[in-house]
């Protein structure tokens, strides 16, 4: 089968409103030249946009004209290098969706532990942030959750009690396995956060594999000033947090 056959045949089978690029359509590089001949006639045909260099995207069409790709989609190949995932998004933008704020973020932050992810694109605009673990398909949410653990004092709109109650809620659907990760993740962070992601599972009453080597890791001479009421979070003098 011709390589432009198989791209469009690939691309037909992709939802509209997707993004995608060459890892996407799994292309050699040696069939770069073929394949950018291919898009370029399937892009002046219609059938696809341009959307920035290497990233296109089928368009929505609805009674109202066409569509571009939702925000998570435009910021999507920024996440991903040679199909794996390297990024992921952080800051405001996440904690709205975490529930822990209603405020929208103009710029939005992306954590990535190899690169610094800057975008400056006509609607879509991002600061660079280094993740504290290598990002992964598996790792990237509990990272984001941890990351709200550590702003729990900067989220907008979003008081200490409300954050450990909406953190909490969160933190108790995780199943054993997930738990472990949070753990795993948690002793990767400052310790404030290694403080407050113990206190919350003891709280919770759960006992998880690893909970221990969370409190071995806080030096109990240091004092975690978090502004924490005791009825916002009982055994907070466990964990050395105030």
């Amino acid at each position: 089968m011709a390589l432009a056959t198989e791209i469009r045949k690939k691309i037909k089978s992709f939802p509209e409103g997707k993004t995608f690029g060459y890892d996407d359509l799994h292309i050699a590089k040696n069939d770069y030249i073929t394949a950018a001949k291919a898009l370029e006639r399937l892009k002046n045909q219609g059938a696809i946009k341009k959307l920035s260099k290497g990233v296109f995207y089928k368009p929505e069409k609805t009674v109202f004209g066409e569509l571009k790709p939702d925000y998570s989609e435009l910021l999507r190949p920024y996440l991903f290098e040679n199909g794996k995932r390297v990024a992921y998004e952080t800051g405001t933008s996440l904690y709205n969706r975490l529930g822990l704020t209603t405020q929208m973020a103009f710029r939005t932050k992306i954590a990535s532990r190899k690169k610094r992810i800057n975008i400056n694109r006509e609607n879509l605009k991002a600061d660079a942030v280094k993740s504290y673990a290598e990002v992964t398909d598996s790792n990237y949410e509990i990272l984001g959750l941890l990351d709200a653990f550590k702003d729990i004092k900067t989220i907008p709109d979003c008081s200490i009690a409300q954050a450990i109650k909406r953190l909490s809620s969160i933190v108790n659907e995780l199943n054993t396995k997930q738990t472990e990760v949070f753990i795993k993740y948690a002793l990767m962070y400052p310790p404030r956060v290694r403080a407050l992601a113990g206190a919350v599972l003891e709280n919770l009453g759960k006992t998880p594999k690893g909970i221990e080597q969370l409190k071995e890791s806080l030096n109990p001479l240091t004092t975690i000033n978090l502004g924490v009421k005791k009825e916002e979070l009982p055994n907070q003098s466990n964990w050395y947090i105030k």
